[in-house]
């Protein structure tokens, strides 16, 4: 009789059958992940920041699932945001709505110190950040239907075709979006590429249990709550595009 064993195994046979192993077992396995780390050298007040108000501020994957009473003292509609940059309009949105707690999540370690530093600055108070991979938070720490919006404003586009897989706005990611979104919550999508704005609204249109916002079933004007970014502005001066979708969670 023949027999297979761990050490005849090729190794895409061994890595397939680890994967698969995992999500028998529940546990969330990332093959490809929406981001490359570069992490620039943080400055002073970036530094600063993290390291003297993250314990009011920063939010840990290993804290587990979100408790916004104990987070915020409050049980206010939450806004999450992914892939927040510098967090200059995550701030100024928090700042602009206080009737509202704000989460935002990011890679890159420079861009939460600035965020940190600048609501510290701003005197904002319901705000709250990780510095993690969003697909994990949202696996591991956001609750189901918990969330009133998520905003995803200019991520990655990889806008070449070998890369297209990278891109995190794919069928299973909107799913989970679904799960985290309480009924009548929102997902918010911005882009200034004209193709990942395609691929994105043909998931969306595609995916079950949303309802576009678009009057023209396709994109919205911009809302008056996503401020003009810096990147943002000197697109529209070179004449690019943005494009921005709004759908909203039916079921």
């Amino acid at each position: 009789m023949l027999t297979t064993t761990k050490a005849n195994l090729s190794m895409s046979e061994r890595t397939h059958k680890t994967i698969e192993q995992a999500k028998q077992e529940g546990k969330y396995i990332r093959t490809v992940r929406s981001f490359v780390k570069r992490e620039g050298r943080l400055t002073k007040g970036q530094a600063h920041a993290l390291e003297n108000h993250w314990k009011d501020m920063g939010l840990n994957h290993a804290d587990g699932k979100i408790d916004s009473q104990a987070i915020f003292g409050n049980d206010n509609p939450i806004v999450l945001e992914i892939g927040f940059g510098m967090g200059k309009s995550l701030v100024e949105m928090a700042k602009n709505a206080p009737e509202l707690n704000f989460i935002g999540v990011e890679v890159h370690r420079p861009g939460v110190g600035a965020c940190i530093a600048l609501a510290i600055e701003e005197g904002v108070s319901n705000l709250r950040v990780y510095e993690h991979d969003a697909v994990e938070i949202l696996a591991d720490c956001v609750p189901d239907a918990s969330l009133e919006t998520v905003q995803l404003f200019f991520p990655d586009p990889w806008h070449k075709k070998k890369h297209h897989k990278r891109r995190i706005v794919k069928p299973e990611f909107v799913e989970t979006i679904r799960q985290k979104l309480e009924l009548g919550g929102v997902f918010h999508m911005a882009t200034d590429w004209e193709n990942y704005a395609e691929c994105m609204l043909e998931d969306m249109q595609s995916a079950q249990g949303y309802e576009n916002l678009s009057e023209t079933n396709d994109y919205v004007p911009r809302p008056g709550s996503r401020p003009l970014t810096k990147f943002e502005n000197r697109g529209q001066r070179l004449g690019h595009g943005v494009w921005d979708i709004q759908f909203k969670k039916t079921s």
